[in-house]
């Protein structure tokens, strides 16, 4: 058994913040997985449930070590996309990360 590091984030943006703009950065988000070493899954998009307290993006990224967690957020490549976000209206962000115990 080893463990696996999934790390989740939601993204509320600003009512001036464009769909087209949102889906950008949602794109921008899962290309990271060309651009970045450790990263065995991304999946980012938009939000459609009325649930989301204003969050109106999501992302899920899995990783197979905490290193490799560790290396991703301060990335210049990542902080490019934070910085993008931050441009077009970022609000607010949460995220949570957990370990994942796995068979594999």
């Amino acid at each position: 058994m080893f463990i696996l590091i999934e790390h989740i984030v939601l993204f509320k943006f600003s009512d001036r913040t464009t769909e087209a703009q949102k889906e950008e950065a949602a794109r921008r988000l899962r290309h990271l997985i060309h651009e970045l070493p450790g990263i065995i899954d991304i999946q980012a998009g938009q939000n459609y449930s009325t649930r989301s307290k204003g969050y109106s993006l999501g992302l899920t990224v899995r990783f197979p070590t905490k290193a490799d967690h560790e290396h991703y957020t301060p990335s210049p490549e990542h902080q490019a996309v934070v910085s993008y976000m931050k441009e077009i209206g970022l609000v607010d962000s949460l995220a949570v990360d957990f370990e994942i115990p796995s068979e594999k």
